[in-house]
């Protein structure tokens, strides 16, 4: 297994030039795309979510062919016939990004914060993510259950990233337990996701890594009967084993 010092190493040589290219191209994508679909918040979600969450393709695509990095993803058979809950670990800004492909619609858990950005966070929030202020931890829970119910009975898929923050490769955090207690109340499954995306899109600095990110889907978590500590620890278990093993 390596260390948090070799799981660094390959950031530190990714190219400055491409990652620099590829987040002016990103900014730039961001704010037309937004400004474009400014006049389309009369229509029904359905519809403005379908246009709006088309720029993760052009950001697939800026990634692809800027950033130099494919996708490799396994255990799409496992993903769960009705929607649920997904945990995932956090590393970089990409999963909240190209989670929407494997599994749509979704409602993210995010930081209310990032709704206050110009343009794009007025459009974020047309997508009804539930986002939160982490500064009161008992009302965000509460708007987590609240909103997560809603967002599930509605047909959409609620992805939480339980480590709270973005973390780097190799490094572990306690998971929170506020996905699983929804799950556990709502009465659907839990779906584990690991990926590495971390090793190539970093959480900060410019720098982008060519090579492969890897995504593994694990098969779903029942949470019947269950306690959301022991559906947390079973999920961080997997997530923690297969993320180690995508480590490349």
């Amino acid at each position: 297994m390596r260390t948090h010092s070799d799981a660094a190493e390959p950031l530190r040589q990714g190219s400055v030039i491409r990652g620099t290219i590829f987040y002016v191209a990103l900014a730039l994508s961001a704010v037309i795309w937004a400004l474009i679909s400014l006049p389309l918040f009369l229509l029904p979600l359905r519809r403005r979510y379908w246009w709006i969450t088309r720029w993760c393709v052009i950001v697939d695509w800026l990634v692809r062919v800027i950033g130099g990095i494919r996708v490799q993803v396994e255990g799409l058979e496992n993903r769960p016939d009705t929607h649920g809950v997904v945990l995932a670990n956090h590393q970089s800004a990409w999963e909240t990004l190209n989670m929407v492909f494997h599994f749509y619609p979704q409602s993210w858990v995010l930081k209310r914060g990032l709704l206050k950005i110009p343009v794009f966070g007025w459009v974020l929030a047309h997508l009804e993510p539930i986002a939160i202020d982490r500064r009161d931890p008992r009302a965000a829970l509460r708007q987590v259950l609240e909103q997560g119910k809603e967002r599930l009975a509605s047909g959409r898929w609620v992805v939480v990233f339980p480590e709270g923050t973005r973390v780097l490769p190799g490094q572990r955090e306690r998971y929170q337990q506020g996905g699983a207690l929804l799950a556990c109340r709502a009465g659907v499954p839990v779906t584990p996701v690991a990926h590495n995306a971390g090793e190539h899109w970093p959480r900060n600095g410019v720098r982008m890594r060519p090579g492969t990110i890897y995504v593994r889907i694990g098969p779903p978590i029942d949470t019947v009967g269950r306690t959301p500590a022991s559906v947390t620890q079973e999920a961080q278990d997997w997530i923690d084993a297969h993320r180690q093993d995508l480590m490349r």
